[in-house]
């Protein structure tokens, strides 16, 4: 799973007090349920002579991995596909847009924090043109004015002052990650907007929808999993943040795992 974490299972249904309680509740127990998983991991799970180098807790990792793929089949999936169904495009389309602008502003200082200015000029542009005249954020207005997208994140900016990865872990809820990325997660949190946002009640639903309209968006792109699942998601993800951290400059180099599968 690709997630911050753990949506309610049917937010339609709830009321308003309990949609917020749970989504407060088990925001704070998935990252409990993290942090625990973590200190385990490091004191009980052993490592594996047969395990990949970057991911000597294959073994403890795959059992987190089942059990967030049960949680997503039952719970979180059926939810992403009830949302698509129901939503027309145009506001599905205006609802990621609106948490794309949201997310410039972790762009913006995380940029700073690696020096990068020219990047952080633009995810500026961005977060400026998107809040004005792409009607706070509903309309991409800055990628038409050549103003491209570029996500940060604390974990990146980590890697760019020569933080090593760390081996690769899967946290409950929160897919997978790596040991510089579990770090990064925290300063990325209170770099949200939505963290200073007064109204309770508002801010957990609107973490509900942006959890939802990000798993609504992927349903298309698991058809291109193949062979192990587990293995292949690990891949992805250790790829991109390579990629993320040299802003692109990477050769492609999915061939190296083929024979994996």
């Amino acid at each position: 799973m690709f997630f911050t974490f753990l949506p309610p299972s049917s937010f339609a249904l709830l009321s308003k007090d309990w949609g917020q309680w749970l989504s407060v509740k088990l925001w704070r127990r998935a990252c409990a349920a993290s942090f625990i998983c973590l200190c385990l991991l490091f004191v009980v799970a052993p490592t594996n002579s047969w395990a990949s180098p970057v991911d000597p807790y294959e073994q403890f990792n795959r059992k987190v991995f089942a059990f967030n793929e049960f949680f997503d089949r039952w719970a979180l999936k059926p939810v992403a596909k009830f949302y698509r169904w129901s939503t027309p495009r145009i506001v599905d389309k205006g609802v990621s847009n609106f948490f794309d602008n949201l997310g410039e502003v972790r762009n913006i200082l995380n940029a700073g924090l690696q020096a990068d200015f020219q990047h952080m000029a633009v995810a500026t542009g961005r977060l400026v043109v998107n809040s004005t005249a792409g009607l706070a954020g509903l309309i991409d207005v800055a990628s038409g004015w050549g103003l491209t997208e570029r996500d940060e994140h604390f974990g990146q900016t980590l890697g760019v002052w020569g933080v090593e990865s760390g081996p690769y872990l899967v946290l409950p809820f929160l897919g997978g990650s790596s040991l510089r990325d579990t770090v990064g997660i925290f300063p990325d949190m209170y770099m949200s907007p939505l963290t200073y946002l007064d109204h309770e009640s508002a801010r957990n639903w609107l973490r509900v929808l942006d959890v939802v309209d990000v798993r609504a968006d992927i349903l298309d792109v698991e058809s291109l999993i193949t062979g192990d699942r587990y293995t292949f998601l690990r891949e992805v993800f250790l790829q991109k943040r390579r990629s993320d951290i040299a802003n692109g400059d990477l050769p492609d180099d999915f061939d190296s795992f083929g024979d994996d599968f």
